[in-house]
């Protein structure tokens, strides 16, 4: 295993930085509300970061979905490029790819995806779904959306087609509820579609995670090297180290896993159990870490307006999209008993 970027994902991962560094500052963030930074999400898209993820794979889209999670920047990256861009890339047809990747990549068509929880929705003979989904994560921003049925098979469904009403969550993800009344839908792939996107999109919201637990462990670090107490900094107390250090080791860990499953999606290797590492992972240790991050800050970390609190937020909704801890360890038990730890 070599997780070393490539030339081509490290000058994205570096482009991302800069422009989530200057746009998606905690004043903007504010600003924003619940809902997407359009300017910001018009610049990664300027700059083909969104193209460019075709190119460098899913573990260049962890890298720069870490970017995104250090400044908590409120755009559709994850979803768009995991239901939409390297979905329809691995699993569509010809046709497809040449009508769909385009807009995709130029950010003019958000994809977003009702893909975890399959069973709510149904489709016809004819390809026509009906069922309600009641959270989707940027369902607002979308031109599609990625819909498991309960075969656990794929369509893509255009937004205009369906009822989407506004639903807020912790983080401000733009989330919305979706209606299907015999809605059209194109089947995306066949059989083994399902899981491969699911492994694909747990990996890449563990990428995010990494980036949320190391924006909330590097303002903890700031925080408590300047604010002292009896004329001490607070990072000299050997309580505040231990608390920062078991945060630094669960960001690595949510690191390294979702590494380690982006690579072997990206050498053809089987990554299912892999993916649900990441994902266990992310949300177990993920909400350790913002805990951590707040409870460093003292009481500065109790307001809701601080920097901080926002990383608080992401980290427990990641933690609850990608599952709690126990139903992704009983998943990934079942399936290295089963023995069919491919995707």
């Amino acid at each position: 295993m070599d997780f070393t970027p490539t030339e081509e994902q490290a000058a994205a991962r570096d482009l991302a930085a800069r422009i989530f560094g200057d746009l998606s500052t905690p004043e903007r963030l504010a600003a924003a509300g619940t809902g997407s930074d359009a300017e910001t999400w018009k610049a990664l898209c300027a700059a083909g970061l969104v193209a460019a993820v075709a190119d460098t794979g899913l573990l260049g889209l962890v890298l720069l979905l870490e970017e995104q999670g250090r400044t908590t920047a409120q755009v559709p990256f994850a979803a768009s490029c995991a239901y939409g861009l390297l979905a329809v890339s691995a699993h569509g047809t010809p046709e497809q790819r040449e009508r769909l990747l385009p807009g995709i990549g130029d950010g003019t068509a958000v994809v977003c995806g009702a893909v975890f929880e399959p069973g709510g929705v149904r489709a016809d003979a004819a390809g026509r779904l009906s069922g309600v989904v009641p959270v989707v994560p940027w369902l607002r921003d979308a031109a599609h959306v990625l819909v498991a049925d309960d075969g656990r098979r794929l369509w893509l469904v255009r937004t205009a087609d369906a009822r989407c009403a506004p639903v807020e969550l912790t983080a401000p993800w733009a989330a919305g509820r979706l209606t299907l009344d015999g809605t059209p839908g194109e089947p995306v792939g066949g059989t083994d579609a399902y899981d491969d996107v699911l492994a694909t999109a747990r990996t890449a919201f563990a990428g995010l995670q990494a980036g949320v637990c190391a924006g909330s462990l590097a303002r903890a670090v700031e925080h408590t090297n300047t604010r002292e107490q009896f004329g001490r900094p607070l990072a000299a107390k050997q309580g505040v180290q231990l608390r920062a250090a078991d945060a630094y080791m669960d960001t690595e860990t949510i690191r390294v896993t979702a590494y380690e499953a982006a690579w072997r999606r990206d050498e053809g290797l089987a990554y299912a159990t892999h993916a649900l590492t990441a994902a266990w992972w992310a949300s177990e240790a993920g909400q350790r870490v913002v805990h951590a991050g707040q409870h460093l800050h003292g009481g500065t970390g109790a307001d809701l307006e601080h920097p901080v609190h926002r990383h608080f937020l992401w980290g427990r909704q990641l933690d609850a999209y990608l599952g709690c801890g126990s139903e992704v360890l009983q998943e990934l038990g079942e399936l290295i008993a089963s023995g069919e730890e491919e995707t």
